[in-house]
């Protein structure tokens, strides 16, 4: 593989879109890029683990136990390497170009929708939008299992548009999760999904250093003992929606040039999409190419569409949210848009298609018979 090349999602083969359906339907039919051990389970956890990418795992090794324990396969997550999408791809196991859930940001009926909040500019969107008419599909197959999440989401938009139907198991600190997490499986539950985000909050906010490495030794002592307390025959898989990049201060808007070309921004800051005004997208793609080819793949949307960055099929409602060029950062810079800020500025950031973002795990552990 070319490393000057992004690295695209394998929506026909090991792929996060492909997790969740074997797993539901029949573990014993998983494919065989599945670590064996799934086969034989009587009952499946499959437990996200946001911002774990597999690359940042391999290079911290020798501090973790747990985790390494487990079988390991290297996957790939979709694109782009966001929340939103990612999360949506794994409940549903469809690829964005299907669900519709192309982005952490997308423009909506003239608006930008920010999925996880799910509010544009105008505030809270789940009346004028409602999530159920951006992302139509069931996820897990249409069963309803019980999904361990954070009592604090359980009303959100994002949680309707990606987990609607489901019976919805709250937890409020890392070891309620556990205990949930077992719980279900005593209760005979065949299949559980959880979900916890504190990897990825911790590299947003303090990048990839001492922080994220006592992060990850913590959610590694964690594993550890959920796999310990497994009911005999009951697996736990462990995946994650996308990698990390430390892109630290190296934060910039896109060029002025480029900006007098754009009537809107959308996406995230590693994958920038950029909304030409009427009539200039080949002009904006040839501005923006010149001026930041250096550091990002500068791509037009007609290459998106045709290389299948976003899956094999594009519904029209997804493709109508997609912007006319993006700037996909290959370098660890992020591009800034004054409309999407937070109450820190992120260190670690994700979005791209570079290895380090693409690449997440796939674990597999059985409790002992």
């Amino acid at each position: 593989m070319d490393d000057n090349e992004p690295v695209l999602p394998d929506y026909d083969g090991a792929c996060t879109c492909n997790v969740v359906r074997p797993l539901v339907e029949d573990p014993a039919r998983a494919p065989e890029w599945m670590p064996a051990a799934v086969r034989d389970a009587d009952q499946i956890v499959v437990l996200v683990l946001d911002g774990l990418g597999w690359n940042q795992m391999q290079e911290r090794v020798g501090l973790l136990r747990g985790l390494t324990a487990m079988d390991a396969v290297r996957i790939t997550t979709v694109a782009p390497t966001t929340t939103a999408t990612a999360l949506t791809s794994i409940c549903t196991g469809l690829p964005p170009g299907e669900h519709g859930i192309i982005g952490y940001r997308m423009q909506v009926e003239g608006d930008v929708l920010n999925v996880l909040r799910w509010s544009t500019s105008k505030g809270d969107a789940r009346e004028s939008l409602p999530p159920e008419s951006i992302q139509h599909e069931q996820p897990f197959e249409g069963h309803r299992p019980p999904v361990v999440v954070r009592a604090e989401f359980r009303d959100s938009g994002f949680t309707r548009a990606h987990l609607a139907g489901c019976r919805h198991v709250p937890y409020r600190m890392p070891s309620t999760l556990v205990a949930e997490i077992l719980g279900q499986l005593q209760a005979g539950e065949p299949f559980v999904y959880a979900y916890y985000d504190g990897i990825d909050k911790v590299a947003h906010e303090y990048g990839l250093g001492d922080r994220y490495d006592a992060e990850l030794v913590f959610v590694d002592r964690m594993v550890e003992f959920l796999v310990e307390s497994l009911p005999p025959g009951a697996a736990l898989v462990i995946t994650s929606d996308h990698g990390q990049v430390d892109v630290g201060p190296r934060i910039a808007p896109p060029d002025p040039a480029v900006l007098g070309l754009v009537a809107a921004q959308s996406g995230e800051a590693r994958f920038r999409w950029l909304h030409a005004v009427p009539g200039a997208a080949a002009e904006l793609l040839e501005v923006a190419s010149a001026a930041h080819g250096d550091v990002a793949w500068v791509v037009g949307r007609d290459r998106v569409l045709d290389e299948g960055w976003f899956g094999p099929k594009v519904l029209p409602g997804p493709a109508s949210r997609l912007g006319d060029v993006a700037l996909v950062a290959r370098e660890p810079v992020a591009f800034e848009d004054p409309a999407d800020t937070g109450p820190f500025q992120l260190q670690g950031r994700h979005g791209s298609l570079t290895s380090d973002e693409v690449h997440v795990p796939l674990l597999c552990a059985v409790g002992v018979r």
